[in-house]
């Protein structure tokens, strides 16, 4: 065990590292258009600004808001709901011409939240003085600490819900061993305290992402009247059943064993008073004579009472069968309460996972109806394999050697493990299909390459678990020869105590002789009245020293009888092994959950791409070119659009997004048009920033028609730039 807490305390610090550093959530939907539309110059300002999402998102007074050019508030703050996911803010009179800003900070219906900006212009563009805030929602301090809050809730509710099960299902004995109960009560006390601290972080989470806004009031109380909240809420209902569950399992259901654990103790006190007698025949004749008078009164005392039970035979029968009685009631109550136990801990464990499933993916999107029950299967099935797991690590490392699991126990695990892994494949595959879509989508987003790892990291663990399943076959063979190892091992022993023990009689003559005169000194200083302080300690020492001793010789004996079996020694590497992969699959996944599905993505590809066909027929051009400039976040794509795209004077607006489709900020933009035909070019153009990611110039001239090559140079670092080029027919 000495190797193992390090090693534990080491993978749950790489993940909280991993978690803590991750990036700001992706947003669950998307903005798939507006009104007016971004980039576009429109030549009255309009009397609202409407904004398209993928999907159902939750708005409220002052989520959108529209600034002019000089950063003045141009919205009335009312918003409204338009149907078809379109929402729109109302917008004052009179408003000057130029640039407007519009920022946007909502939640979708998988409680993530989505921030973003776009601007458009009134009669001609211009520069504006708005800042856009650079954290996005659900960044920062506050991002870091809800995203580890979350990886603690689903850890709680694996060790709770999967370490439970497994005491019921395969190792009922199991609930009188204090290592698995502190397991399954750190699993209760790490989902209620992840609940918690979600809860209050939840109102800053998706608002201002400022830490002294988690203990606001009045940001509780609008949380708990969200989907979310009420979410987060029920889970602490279903937790307070959830720990008369744990008092009930390991308190009334756990007693059954005490009786058995009794008759242990007592044959383990025979076993000491064997053995202390055997040491106390070697020391001197007076001990020796001692020994038998004391063994002479326990005879008679044995005969006293086999002649009461012999004058008692008459009632002997009647009370085996009162006997035989008790037991079966204690049968049946016990039966009775495994079954209450199981009922009631799966109401509770499958409440526990629709408080994911109401709130998280798999209630928006497609099939909600189908989602949210598959996805309750999902995580009650990866609770019995995963914290089932965790609890068998646990039996195997920390249960003592009188408590050791069950070959039988260890068996029962391997088949609900392995039906569990079936559960997981068949769900999984639906929802992977129902989040991703496409393969273009799971090979080209953000959530199908971490789609991809999780599937390697679970077919690892599975590989793993077929290596555990090899070793418990071994187990289930060699349980005859475990205990014929162990009465060889005894044999020796029993010999090595005879042989030595001319050396113990010598010892323990020095013993008595040092016994006797202690005895002697006793009654003379009884006697005397002094000295009996000083005898008493070095009695008490004695005494002290005799146990540290049996204390190693136990522990010592407790080693030899756990490495003793081969195939329990390699189960133990294993299931450690599969543990240490849990811990990183259950990372990712916790990361999985934050990031925006495939398929909400490729729907706002193609909403784009609808708007720049649209673009495209109305006259304006737009191209899409890919970059990479070999540097820290030098991937993108760079947008250009020109208006009206002819001979003359036009308007250019240059887009930079990153690989998930959101602008991103960098240093320097440059332009370059070129008619090779023509021997014309290049003709530099240096659009001015108008606000993250958007870069626009007016009056860009185009002296004659032609097929044109447009090259774009984007620098994203002091020293990493790039030039990527297309060609176009313009006029």
């Amino acid at each position: 065990m000495s190797r193992l807490r390090p090693l534990l305390l080491l993978l749950f610090a790489t993940v909280g590292a991993l978690l803590a550093g991750t990036a700001p959530v992706s947003a669950h939907a998307a903005l798939t258009g507006s009104d007016p539309q971004q980039g576009s110059v429109v030549q009255e300002a309009p009397d609202q600004v409407s904004l398209t999402f993928s999907e159902n998102v939750a708005m409220s007074d002052g989520s959108v808001r529209v600034y002019d050019p000089k950063g003045k508030e141009a919205d009335t703050g009312e918003v409204t709901d338009l149907g078809g996911n379109s929402y729109a803010v109302g917008l004052h009179s009179g408003l000057p011409d130029g640039t407007f800003t519009v920022t946007y900070q909502v939640v979708s219906a998988d409680s993530h939240p989505v921030s973003g900006a776009f601007v458009f212009s009134v009669g001609a563009p211009s520069k504006t003085t708005v800042a856009v805030p650079e954290q996005e929602a659900g960044g920062g301090v506050v991002g870091g600490l809800y995203g580890f809050a979350r990886y603690l809730s689903y850890a709680g509710f694996i060790l709770l819900v999967g370490g439970a099960a497994f005491v019921l299902a395969c190792w009922q004995r199991g609930a009188g061993v204090r290592p698995v109960q502190r397991l399954v009560v750190s699993g209760w006390l790490a989902l209620t305290t992840a609940t918690l601290a979600m809860l209050l972080l939840r109102g800053s989470y998706t608002g201002s992402g400022k830490l002294g806004d988690i203990f606001d009031l009045d940001l509780l109380g609008q949380v708990l009247q969200t989907k979310t909240g009420a979410a987060l809420v029920s889970r602490l209902l279903l937790l307070a059943a959830a720990a008369l569950f744990i008092a009930v399992l390991f308190g009334a259901y756990a007693r059954r064993d005490e009786d058995v654990e009794d008759e242990e103790d007592e044959e383990g006190t025979e076993e000491v008073g064997a053995e202390a007698e055997e040491v106390g025949a070697a020391i001197g004749e007076g001990a020796a004579g001692a020994e038998e008078d004391s063994r002479s009164r326990t005879a008679s005392a044995a005969r006293d009472a086999s002649g009461n039970d012999a004058s008692g035979g008459s009632t002997s029968g009647g009370a085996e069968d009162a006997s035989e009685d008790e037991e079966a009631d204690d049968e049946s109550h016990h039966r009775d309460l495994t079954f209450g136990l199981a009922v009631g801990g799966g109401v509770v464990s499958a409440g526990l996972a629709a408080s994911w499933a109401m709130a998280e993916h798999a209630s928006t999107g497609i099939q909600t109806g189908i989602s949210m029950p598959l996805d309750i299967l999902h995580l009650l099935a990866v609770a019995a394999w995963l914290g089932g797991l965790a609890t068998l690590l646990v039996a195997l490392f920390r249960a003592p050697v009188d408590a050791q699991i069950e070959t039988a126990a260890v068996r029962r695990f391997s088949r609900v493990a392995f039906g569990s892994v079936l559960v997981l494949t068949a769900t999984g595959i639906y929802q992977s299909w129902r989040q991703v879509g496409t393969w273009s989508a799971l090979t080209g987003t953000s959530y199908g390459q971490l789609l991809l790892v999780k599937i390697g990291l679970v077919a690892l663990l599975v590989g793993i678990a077929w290596i555990s399943r090899r070793w418990t076959a071994q187990l289930t063979d060699a349980p005859a020869t475990v205990e014929a190892e162990a009465a060889v091992e005894k044999e020796p022993a029993a010999a090595h105590a005879g042989g030595g023990s001319g050396h113990a009689t010598d010892g323990s003559r020095h013993a008595t002789g040092g016994g006797s005169t202690q005895i002697a000194e006793d009654s003379s200083t009884r006697r005397a009245g002094g000295g009996s302080e000083k005898a008493t300690g070095e009695g008490s020492e004695r005494a002290a020293q005799l146990a540290r001793q049996q204390a190693a010789m136990a522990s010592a004996r407790e080693k030899r009888r756990r490495n003793a079996d081969p195939g329990r020694t390699g189960l133990r590497r294993s299931v450690l092994a599969e543990a240490g992969v849990a811990v990183v699959l259950l990372a990712v996944t916790t990361v999985l959950t934050a990031t925006e599905p495939g398929r909400t993505v490729e729907e706002a590809k193609a909403a784009n791409a609808a708007v720049t066909q649209e673009d495209e027929t109305s006259g304006a051009l737009a191209l899409d070119m890919s970059f990479d400039t070999g540097g820290k976040n030098g991937k993108g794509v760079a947008r250009l659009q020109i208006d009206p795209a002819r001979v003359g004077a036009n308007e250019m607006h240059v887009y930079v997004q990153g690989p998930d489709g959101k602008p991103f900020d960098v240093p320097e933009v440059q332009v370059a048009f070129t008619l090779e035909a023509k021997e014309i070019g290049p003709l530099p153009v240096v659009p001015d920033r108008v606000t993250t990611g958007h870069w626009t110039a007016n009056g860009v001239q185009i002296p004659m028609a032609g097929d044109w090559r447009i090259e774009i140079t984007v620098r994203t670092s002091e020293i990493d730039q790039v030039t990527v080029s297309k060609n176009a027919k313009i006029g």
